[in-house]
């Protein structure tokens, strides 16, 4: 742009407008409100919540979180304080800068996950939920419900009759088709689907003779997944019609511009946050000027422009 104006950022996604396709991901920016006073949070597209549940959630015990070459490896399980005391003690304050708050919410049964979805629709503040069934931290659930079609499709259908908010399915790269698994959340009511959560992983503590992780296992995340989740997001987008949210490895804005050129209408920040927690921010500074410098005015037209040998032609 030759006369340096500030490209156009604001885009829409699954009924939702955002001033910014950058979005904090759930579980590596806690409650939004403790980032406060650190990033402002105004100036993101949305904030998505730690993962919450019906009641309160211990999760597991340390050791649980490590670094890994390339990224880290986290087997938190969920930890939250619950539904409720999050509407009465973290949503008022959060709702104060105006940006649209996404709730990541789970359960062990589908009844759960419904019980959680109709109990955050009914509270001023949440702008849409974000369907957690990608956790590979989860023993209870026997296996990542998000591997398994009619499981996945199962909770969907609980979840979507309980409540009128855009409804965000968060999708697991632990599978071999993510474009089958990404058109039966459409089927079944999904106004957007996010991807990638974190890859199946284990690490070993050799003088221990014992896995790193009290879990045994835990999630792969970090810059180490990113040409993964690249991959899976491309596949994604040409097999649904609703927006697909990006994730996976992003750690600058020339990251991002990836994922949103091969079609993701947004994308979300997560492991980025631990080595600065000022990333989510950053990374949308950086973004812009990587339009800016290649000419381009507006997101709009930068998403899904991948010039792409192999796509079918008109």
């Amino acid at each position: 742009m030759v006369d340096g104006s500030e490209p156009r950022l604001a885009v829409e996604v699954g009924g939702l407008r955002l001033r910014t396709p950058v979005i904090a991901a759930a579980g590596t920016f806690g409650y939004g409100v403790e980032f406060a006073g650190v990033v402002n949070l105004a100036a993101l597209g949305a904030i998505v919540v730690k993962g919450l549940s019906l009641h309160p959630s211990r999760g597991h015990p340390a050791p649980r979180l490590i670094e890994t070459a390339g990224g880290m490896m986290n087997a938190v399980g969920l930890q939250n304080i619950g539904v409720d005391a999050f509407i009465t003690a973290k949503l008022p304050a959060l709702r104060a800068y105006g940006t649209p708050i996404v709730a990541n919410f789970w359960g062990n049964l589908p009844e759960e996950f419904a019980e959680v979805a109709a109990r955050l629709s009914d509270v001023e503040g949440i702008a849409a939920l974000e369907l957690n069934i990608s956790s590979p931290n989860k023993r209870e659930w026997g296996r990542i419900i998000a591997t398994d079609l009619e499981l996945t499709r199962e909770v969907i259908r609980a979840v979507r009759p309980r409540t009128r908010l855009s409804l965000w399915v968060k999708l697991s790269p632990n599978v071999t088709d993510i474009a089958s698994f990404a058109r039966a959340a459409e089927e079944e009511g999904a106004d957007a689907v996010c991807l990638i959560n974190t890859l199946l992983g284990m690490a070993i503590d050799l003088d221990r003779r014992r896995p790193a992780l009290s879990n045994t296992t835990g999630g792969l995340s970090g810059p180490a997944i990113k040409p993964v989740a690249l991959r899976m997001v491309y596949d994604a987008v040409r097999a649904v019609r609703v927006p697909v949210i990006g994730m996976g490895g992003i750690m600058t804005g020339e990251d991002a511009l990836e994922f949103l050129l091969v079609g993701a209408r947004a994308v979300q920040v997560g492991t980025a946050s631990f080595t600065d927690p000022c990333a989510t921010e950053r990374i949308s500074s950086e973004l812009a000027t990587g339009l800016r410098r290649r000419g381009v005015t507006d997101v709009n037209a930068w998403i899904g422009s991948l010039e792409d040998p192999h796509a079918p032609s008109a």
